[in-house]
Parts: C-alpha cells; sequence; structure tokens
C-alpha cells in the first residue's frame, strides 16, 4: 500500500471514529432525556429524602398527609408535620413544644397550582428542587423558609449557581435550609394537631 492509499485509508478511520463518537454522544442525550424525572418521581425524590435527613432517630414525632378540618368543605392537607417539644419528661415541656409543616413543591405548576400552601404552624417550609427555588424566591413570603436538596459536596451558593440534576449518578444528597423560617403565631391548637398528626397514621 502506497503513502497515499495509507493517509485515505487513516482518513476514513478518523471520519469513522468521529460519526461513532456523534451517534453515542447523541444516544447519551436520549438516553438522559428519557429517563428524566417526571412530576411524580420528583416529587417522591424530595419526599423521602426529606424523611431520611431530617425525620429519622430518636424523638422525632412527625406525621405524612396530615388532613386539617377533615369532613368540611374546607379541608386542608398538609404533606409533613412535625412536633418539636422542648422535652418529654414533664407536661409544660410538651405544651411548650411547636410544630413545623413541610410543602413539598416539585415543579413551577405545581408551585402555582394554589394547592398545598397550608402555613398553619408556628413554622413553615417549601420543599423544592433548587432550579425551583430559582424562579420563585422572590415570590416567598418573608415569614415562609425553603428547603433543597443539595449534594454533599457543594456549598448551598454553588448549588444555587449550578444546580445538580436530580437524575444525576453518584450524588449524595442532603437536605439543606436555604431560606429560614421565621416563627409565627400557630393558628390551631395543640391538641388538634396533634389528633390531626395521630388520625394521619403515617
Amino acid at each position: 500500500m502506497n503513502d497515499r492509499s495509507q493517509r485515505n485509508m487513516k482518513d476514513w478511520h478518523l471520519k469513522k471514529h468521529y460519526a461513532q463518537s456523534v451517534r453515542l454522544r447523541v444516544s447519551g442525550r436520549n438516553r438522559r432525556e428519557e429517563v428524566k424525572m417526571d412530576r411524580k418521581e420528583i416529587t417522591k425524590f424530595l419526599s423521602d429524602l426529606l424523611v431520611n435527613d431530617r425525620f429519622q432517630g430518636i424523638g422525632k414525632y412527625w406525621a405524612r398527609e396530615v388532613s386539617i378540618d377533615y369532613g368540611t368543605k374546607d379541608v386542608k392537607r398538609v404533606d409533613f408535620m412535625q412536633f418539636v417539644p422542648s422535652g418529654v419528661v414533664s407536661v409544660s415541656e410538651i405544651e411548650k413544644g411547636r410544630f413545623i409543616s413541610y410543602e413539598v413543591k416539585s415543579c413551577l405548576a405545581d408551585y402555582n397550582s394554589g394547592y398545598g400552601k397550608n402555613f398553619l404552624t408556628e413554622q413553615n417550609y417549601l420543599v423544592m428542587p433548587m432550579e425551583l427555588y430559582k424562579k420563585v424566591v422572590k415570590e416567598i413570603p418573608h415569614e415562609i423558609g425553603a428547603i433543597c436538596p443539595i449534594p454533599e459536596e457543594k456549598s448551598i451558593t454553588e448549588e444555587f449557581d449550578d444546580p445538580t440534576p436530580l437524575d444525576a449518578e453518584g450524588v449524595r444528597w442532603r437536605m439543606r435550609v436555604v431560606l429560614s423560617s421565621m416563627p409565627i403565631g400557630r393558628k390551631r391548637s395543640m391538641v388538634e394537631l396533634l389528633f390531626c398528626m395521630l388520625r394521619s397514621g403515617k
């Protein structure tokens, strides 16, 4: 084989390799699009991470899908509610406890749906992806806090500047408070809220 033939063969191999690389990159993007998390999956991801990160261990009192005003036309449902007593030895310690509500929002449509913003307790948080938080941060009432999943190796500022896809592989997530909640006056009695938590059975 002469030099010209060798060069032509080399060029053919390079072109073939380039074409294969392009196909792999395109197919990789397509596969990523195919596995992109939908609204239901994002809600489950956020909920499971919240439970594992904030409600596990001794002395955690919480319930899921807590219905308020059940049996009326104005029934409300709080995604998660937590009771935090100042202690558990005396009645006075329990009576000094506070309630925290968590509402999970998966996307902008969910946030704007008008459902689930039932802020009835002393502290209230929205739980959402960082990408959504960036879009709605200026709309969040000043007394409402926000919690987002943050990779362990990134700071809140780094994640805000460059949000990590929730379906990224090999990421160890932690729930972090990105916007503090300001305590407000509770709108329901302790007995009512504890009963509602108990009734939820979750």
